[in-house]
């Protein structure tokens, strides 16, 4: 939660913690000064620029002033982020199978999941590749069955490949993120979307039309 592009998205998109606040970030009021902004969902003035005392009169005499925020950092695909898709691979297929009387008994004792079982919980294994990709914009606007737009803040599906090969596809504020439940490889997705014209799985066969949400201009 604490990854840079992680805070800036729980900034630009007003999400809060379970303490109702909003992470602030730093930016830069041109033409060179830092300064901190912080969001406040609940205040009439959403939000606040905290800056040094020693510039707040240099501040003070501008006319007129640019505030830049960062936005747009990328994910690593690192050990941490890979960790937690392996956490919410394993809940996923756990909502899946809880329907059914044998479902999680079989999601705990079969053996061909402990790895990522370890790797969300241990880490031991340090590259464990992972597929992150952007399939759309994040403040792009859906309409739903009842006319109502909004924003898509998250979506999942567990991709079943012709070759055997299963893979949590997950996307947060269109940022898609893919883990093999098999182990450390992520060459079978790639070959996957190469097949299939690079469509997101969670758009694509069983998922078209599937949604109640649609594109919106």
């Amino acid at each position: 939660m604490e990854l840079a592009p992680i805070m800036q998205l729980r900034f630009h998109q007003e999400i809060t913690s379970k303490r109702g606040k909003v992470p602030p970030i730093q930016g830069i009021l041109a033409p060179k000064f830092p300064v901190i902004v912080h969001r406040d969902p609940k205040s009439y003035f959403k939000a606040s620029v905290h800056v040094e005392p020693e510039a707040f009169k240099h501040i003070m005499e501008l006319k007129k002033g640019l505030l830049i925020l960062p936005s747009g950092c990328k994910l690593p695909s690192n050990l941490i982020v890979s960790r937690f898709l392996a956490k919410v691979a394993i809940e996923a297929m756990a909502d899946r199978l809880s329907a059914y009387p044998e479902g999680l008994i079989y999601l705990v004792n079969e053996i061909q999941l402990d790895p990522i079982r370890n790797h969300a919980r241990r880490g031991k294994i340090t590259n464990w590749p992972i597929h992150i990709r952007r399939i759309y914009d994040a403040h792009q606007k859906w309409i739903d069955e009842k006319g109502t737009e909004g924003q898509m803040v998250y979506e999942f599906d567990i991709l079943w490949t012709p070759w055997n090969e299963l893979f949590l596809v997950l996307a947060i504020f269109g940022l898609e993120l893919v883990i093999n439940y098999g182990g450390p490889e992520i060459d079978g997705y790639k070959h996957w979307l190469s097949e299939n014209r690079y469509i997101s799985p969670l758009h694509w066969g069983k998922n078209v039309g599937s949604s109640p949400i649609k594109a919106g201009n």
